[in-house]
């Protein structure tokens, strides 16, 4: 039973003027325990029905026949409060989620293609902190999506083509150690980036040297297919040790140089819709009229840009998957470049263009300034990564030296509290990277939650086998920190569908910060394995094992482990 769902039909039975779907959206759960589980706020019926919201409420109370579910119903204010009896929201939720386990909440596989790009650092460049975001977000969103049913695939879309590529030629013939950038590729060819646009500034001549290059790129020159092939190599080998941290896995690297011979036709075709107009010697689609400017698709040398990359790369994934959803986990500062990509999209008579999805998120910089790659200002990611698992390592080794496994657990504690802290705040918040903050395991981080599944582990370990599958869960009703567990365990699937309608991974953070924090409280105010009261040892027992499986489901959508030790 969804309980809103049938509050909802309650309500439509004495509101003629909302449909139940309205009704379903203005529900709300309020903010403690003391005002019920669901509140219907009267406030928008006051003008259709020229009435105080508190009296619409009052009537609307007298006219509903109060079902077993429900155990009262008050009007507070101007709203109708309904308070739910608590045996069968227990039985309800702890059925299902012993049932489920680890899959709780899952969906049945849909028909439907959800297309995640994600991650897409540029080659030749550090894989640094400020790519740390699309990474982990486009994740959580990949596997959020795939845990709603959706055939999702997710694609990093490599940043392999564009005129960088003419500057870090020219810097390599001008400056490059062949030895030097064998033994580190990526360090070595940020420095040659750095000092091109150091030099740059003296001398412009080499602007037009790297315009050149990249120009003899585009038209498949031997050389300059050589360097960039070496550059993409070296890169992918270094990026795939963060990925191989992080747990994550691509099914697509196409990037932007896999569709660079697709660029033909989609000039030709936005030319076939007269959208196309030249402008000092460049061709661009003017679309002033709409508040987004003039959009630049072609260079006066005859060169694409991002943006006509990523039309032609929609039109090929809306042929290759034909996607329900393709959405762009890409930083705030591109809103501009997707809003004008969307409508080119739009006007060349593509109805897709609507389900091409930008998902902004906020800017990192470090505490010292803006991230800079030109400047050379960067933070490693495999750094910040190694550190992390280094902290959490020595205090595993000061406070637990016995441990089993205390590198594996490190990783995973380590590695866990960076993607936490990332996913736990909404993404579209600027934020100061601080290496400090990061690493704390205080507070409302990923190892406190880690450390409640291990904690529930560990009562389940201690009961030695004792059989509580057969819990009848009566002793729970009474016991206000179980009540509010399952509560907390019974919201799993509202977060998981604000998440996916906002693309917002937070609400899933909220979701088992708020579990955790339950659990904990009542951990230390009640006993669990050590009651003589069979009865009430088997319910505490299934609860117990059940916020195991509320806590590993919600982490593993972030693709965070969840030790049984800690």
């Amino acid at each position: 039973m969804d309980f809103k769902v049938e509050i909802a039909k309650l309500l439509k039975s004495s509101i003629e003027s909302l449909s139940e779907e309205e009704i379903l959206d203005i529900i709300e759960i309020p903010p403690n325990s003391d005002m019920g589980d669901f509140a219907f706020p009267c406030f928008k019926l006051s003008k259709v029905m020229r009435k105080a919201p508190q009296i619409i409420a009052s009537e609307i109370s007298e006219n509903i026949q109060k079902p077993d579910f429900i155990s009262e119903i008050k009007v507070l204010g101007g709203y109708v409060n309904f308070y739910l009896n608590n045996y069968m929201v227990i039985k309800q939720v702890l059925d299902k989620v012993l049932l489920e386990k680890e899959n709780y909440c899952k969906k049945e596989p849909k028909k439907e293609t959800v297309i995640v790009e994600y991650s897409s650092p540029n080659i030749a460049k550090p894989f640094h902190i400020g790519h740390i975001r699309t990474t982990v977000i486009g994740h959580a969103l990949y596997k959020l999506y795939k845990y709603m049913g959706y055939n999702t695939v997710g694609i990093n879309h490599l940043g392999d083509y564009g005129t960088q590529f003419g500057k870090l030629i020219v810097a390599y013939k001008k400056w490059g150690n062949v030895d030097e950038l064998k033994q580190e590729p990526i360090k070595t060819l940020l420095k040659l980036y750095v000092k091109f646009h150091e030099e740059e500034e003296k001398d412009s001549t080499l602007t037009d040297d790297a315009r050149a290059w990249f120009k003899k790129l585009e038209e498949k020159d031997e050389e300059a297919v050589r360097l960039w092939t070496f550059f993409r190599e070296e890169s992918l080998k270094e990026f795939s040790k963060v990925y191989d941290m992080l747990g994550i896995s691509f099914d697509s690297y196409a990037g932007e140089s896999f569709y660079s011979d697709k660029m033909p036709a989609v000039i030709e075709e936005i030319k076939e819709k007269n959208l196309l107009q030249d402008s000092k010697g460049a061709r661009v689609v003017d679309l002033e009229q709409y508040d987004l400017g003039v959009a630049l698709v072609q260079k006066s040398d005859g060169s694409t840009l991002y943006l006509t990359r990523d039309i032609a790369a929609a039109m090929y994934r809306k042929k290759t998957y034909d996607f329900y959803k393709n959405i762009y986990v890409v930083g705030s500062q591109q809103i501009l470049h997707f809003k004008q990509f969307k409508k080119i999209i739009e006007l060349m008579g593509h109805d897709y263009a609507k389900d091409c999805i930008h998902v902004p998120f906020g800017m990192v910089a470090l505490e010292e300034g803006t991230l800079s790659t030109r400047k050379g200002n960067v933070v490693f990611l495999e750094d910040v990564l190694n550190n992390a698992i280094e902290k959490t390592k020595t205090i595993i080794e000061e406070k637990n030296p016995n441990l089993q496994n205390i590198d594996e657990l490190s990783k995973q504690i380590g590695i866990g509290a960076v993607v936490f802290q990332e996913l736990s705040n909404s993404r579209t918040k600027d934020y100061i990277f601080s290496m400090e903050k990061t690493l704390s395991f205080e507070g409302e981080t990923g190892p406190y939650v880690q450390y409640t599944h291990a904690r529930a582990c560990s009562v389940i370990r201690k009961s030695n086998g004792f059989d509580y599958s057969n819990a009848t869960y009566k002793t729970l009703a009474d016991n206000e920190d179980a009540v509010s567990i399952i509560k907390i365990l019974g919201t799993f699937d509202d977060a998981l569908e604000k998440a996916m309608l906002k693309n917002e991974p937070h609400h899933i953070a909220r979701y088992v910060l708020d579990l955790s924090q339950a659990f904990n409280k009542f951990y230390h105010s009640n006993s669990i394995a050590n009651i003589d009261d069979e009865e009430m040892k088997k319910d505490r027992l299934a609860l117990t094992k059940a916020v195991t499986y509320g806590i590993s489901s919600a982490l593993n959508i972030f693709g965070i482990k969840s030790p049984e030790q800690m």
